[in-house]
């Protein structure tokens, strides 16, 4: 998988929050061998060296790092975080994230697209959290951004697939374009329906960290991505309404 002409070895990508501890989210991530950590950057930016302890720690995971600007609400707001974390990390990738709506966290699409073209612009590339909206998707390529994080489902919410006739359509209307279901994935089996249906990769975070056994967890992911991409690059055979046998009839005995 290559995202802005880098190569991901990984189609999974992890979170980093809410794990019980350090040791937990080395191990999951150890276990699951995702590609790509998410990393918001307010936990890194709240005072003097604060966090320096929790980002030893993920440079220790030997991992891409992709900044976030989880918890912006307007497209001013999360530009000025964008550049902070470029400061930050020292990287021009980050995951664009603009909340329109408090209790879903649904992504507000102008201030997405807004904040999208004033970033690529400024050099960066962007990974935009965005819904299953194929006008949406239109218009944050049209602004720059060469990958798409469409939702599962709400964030945090466990959900998983909630709007599958969409998300078929957006991978359908962008053949080409990079994708990664981000958000709402509950269980492994969901994230290989995602790869299954022709994304590129998952990216989650509640499931993994909250689970009983994080490591276990996010290891039951890694195999759950690899098997859907391997079954949706084995080209699935199309579901019928009618039964059709699967031993053939020729050279059955017949008794008279």
């Amino acid at each position: 998988m290559r995202l802005y002409g880098t190569e991901i070895a990984s189609r999974l990508m992890l979170g980093t929050a809410q794990y019980p501890s350090p040791a937990a989210l080395g191990e999951a991530f150890r276990r699951s061998g995702a590609g790509i950590a998410t990393v918001s950057v307010r936990r890194e930016a709240g005072g003097e060296r604060a966090g320096a302890a929790f980002w030893d720690l993920i440079r220790e995971l030997g991992v891409q790092i992709l900044p976030n600007t989880a918890g912006c609400h307007s497209a001013r707001e999360a530009v000025t975080t964008a550049r902070m974390a470029r400061e930050l990390f020292d990287t021009n990738w980050i995951k664009l994230e603009v909340i329109g709506h408090a209790d879903t966290l649904q992504p507000d699409p102008f201030g997405l697209v807004e904040a999208a073209r004033i970033l690529t612009d400024d050099g960066f590339q962007v990974f935009p959290y965005t819904t299953e909206d194929v006008v949406l998707a239109d218009r944050l390529l049209a602004a720059g951004c060469e990958v798409l994080m469409p939702w599962g489902a709400p964030i945090g919410t466990g959900l998983g697939l909630t709007n599958i006739y969409g998300l078929r359509t957006l991978r359908a209307q962008f053949p080409d374009v990079p994708m990664v279901v981000d958000a709402g994935l509950g269980l492994p089996s969901q994230a290989a329906m995602a790869m299954e249906m022709g994304y590129d990769a998952v990216l989650l975070n509640t499931a993994v960290a909250k689970a009983g056994d994080p490591a276990a967890m996010a290891e039951g992911f890694a195999r759950a991505v690899e098997a859907g991409r391997l079954a949706c690059e084995a080209d699935p055979m199309e579901p019928r309404d009618m039964a059709a046998p699967s031993t053939p009839v020729i050279g059955r005995a017949f008794l008279e």
